[in-house]
């Protein structure tokens, strides 16, 4: 098998192609064209094809043709329920120094998927932290990735050059703010501000309809209830296969929730004092920080493979990517 060996230069935009044209593969394939840079795309859906084609995107009839449009990175934008035999398909047809990626919000399933394979030696891990409860390419927007934060997750694995590959396709025509990551680090993260948010979301909509009053409810509810619930009217397919490809980590963390509101409905029920529960979040109650950490730190990419740990180390602090050069990026 042929494996990624040299990034394409510095300043040149590559090419790309996209499986997926749902809400964030659309996305993305349609903001890179925008860019110029050229892009092919799949979908499986007949009507996604024709709906891309029509916006303009070069649309292709299978994977098989995308990987023989050999680009430089291959995203995988596919629903996570379908990521493994999606990319035991590209695995078949991939060819010449192709970079594979993805879009996918759990990480350490998808590296599963992609090492289950044979795919290891060309995927870097990503993820846009951008979306809506909409589905599908009529719902995709170039703008809904406009300054976005992306985990870009690595391991033992990962190669320099395939590394470098993403970093430029996402800070560069994608226009992404990259924290570097390790899958795990990533998966903790993203279960406590995106998939147990959309379980809280599911949980209110469902009290809500088993309510005797709900239909006085519904009519009652304003903002906060809107707000609240979001994320929890988009397709619960999707939703589910979110919270169950990151089980242990949505686990655990609604163990924290559960206790939480176990003793808040205790201390109710016996009229004791609640305002430590609701004083609580008041570290994390304002805007968050502009992403970074105000250090600059160059890493080398060496040989060895030390950067891997030193970078992922840096994201962890909440530093992000600012500079990718040849042989080093900086982070701060």
């Amino acid at each position: 098998m042929v494996t990624p060996d040299a990034a394409p230069a510095a300043g040149t935009e590559p090419r790309v192609g996209v499986v997926g044209l749902g809400l964030v593969g659309g996305s993305v394939a349609r903001l890179l064209h925008e860019q110029g840079v050229e892009v092919t795309a799949h979908d499986a859906t007949a009507s996604t094809r024709a709906a891309a084609r029509a916006a303009g995107l070069r649309v292709v009839g299978d994977v098989a043709d995308v990987c023989a449009a050999e680009p430089d990175v291959l995203v995988l934008a596919v629903p996570l329920r379908a990521m493994r035999a999606v990319a035991t398909e590209v695995a078949r047809h991939v060819r010449g120094t192709t970079v594979v990626t993805d879009v996918g919000s759990v990480k350490g399933a998808v590296r599963d998927a992609v090492r289950s394979a044979g795919l290891d030696a060309r995927y870097v891990g990503a993820h846009p932290m951008a979306g809506t409860e909409h589905s599908g390419f009529d719902a995709s927007d170039p703008s809904m990735l406009d300054g976005a934060r992306w985990a870009v997750t690595v391991d033992g694995t990962t190669r320099r050059e395939a590394f470098v590959t993403v970093l430029r396709l996402v800070t560069g025509p994608l226009g992404g703010t990259v924290h570097v990551l390790t899958d795990d680090v990533h998966d903790e993260s993203t279960a406590l501000v995106s998939h147990v948010p959309h379980v809280l979301a599911t949980e209110l909509l469902g009290v809500v309809a088993d309510a005797p009053v709900r239909d006085v409810a519904r009519g009652l509810a304003a903002g906060s209830f809107r707000d609240a619930t979001r994320v929890g009217r988009t397709d619960p397919r999707r939703t589910e296969a979110m919270v169950t490809d990151n089980a242990a980590w949505v686990a655990s963390a609604l163990r924290v929730v559960v206790r939480d509101l176990e003793q808040l409905v205790a201390a109710l029920e016996s009229n004791a004092p609640v305002g430590e529960f609701f004083d609580r979040p008041d570290p994390v109650r304002g805007p968050a920080d502009a992403p970074g950490t105000g250090e600059r730190l160059r890493v080398v990419l060496d040989d060895a493979g030390a950067w891997r740990a030193e970078v992922t180390a840096a994201g962890a602090r909440g530093a992000v990517v600012v500079a990718v050069e040849d042989d080093a990026v900086v982070v701060a």
